[in-house]
């Protein structure tokens, strides 16, 4: 629901913060690098609902996101088909944090895999959109889809 959307534009300062959760933790920018690390949280509320927040991250080629479980049985997983052609895969362990880099450009489907079915989903879109087209043709689970066609519909194609 769009009323819960949690987004982290890679064009945000020091005022990120201000903007989105307060239970978001933010890296800083590495000195003498164009380095920018994310940190997201992957919660489990007591209504059931799983999800990562935020579930949209805007980021840049070299920026790093990192996947923090704040409750048990959570990871993150890329998504076959939701990766740029030059990226690497990726599956973190239950409950076990995980850094990753984003090297390629393009859209980074993630996906924690036991709640994948209830659509603990998230997308990171890093530089142009390269693989748009192939993201959106990928098959997810129903309430999967319906994060997806509305994250993928809000991408910006310039």
């Amino acid at each position: 629901d769009g009323k819960r959307r949690r987004m982290l534009p890679a064009s945000l300062g020091s005022s990120a913060a201000l903007l989105t959760s307060p239970n978001i933790l933010f890296g800083a920018r590495h000195k003498g690098m164009n380095v920018v690390s994310r940190y997201l949280e992957m919660v489990g509320l007591e209504s059931f609902e799983r999800r990562y927040e935020p579930d949209f991250v805007a980021a840049a080629p070299g920026d790093t996101v990192t996947f923090v479980p704040t409750d048990k049985s959570h990871n993150a997983e890329s998504i076959a088909g939701m990766l740029p052609a030059d990226a690497k895969p990726f599956k973190s362990k239950l409950n076990e944090q995980v850094t990753i880099n984003l090297q390629g450009e393009g859209l980074y489907g993630v996906k924690c895999t036991p709640h994948y079915g209830m659509g603990m989903v998230m997308l990171i879109s890093v530089g142009a959109p390269t693989n748009l087209e192939e993201a959106g043709s990928v098959r997810y689970p129903p309430r999967a889809k319906q994060l997806f066609d509305e994250l993928l519909a809000a991408v910006p194609t310039t």
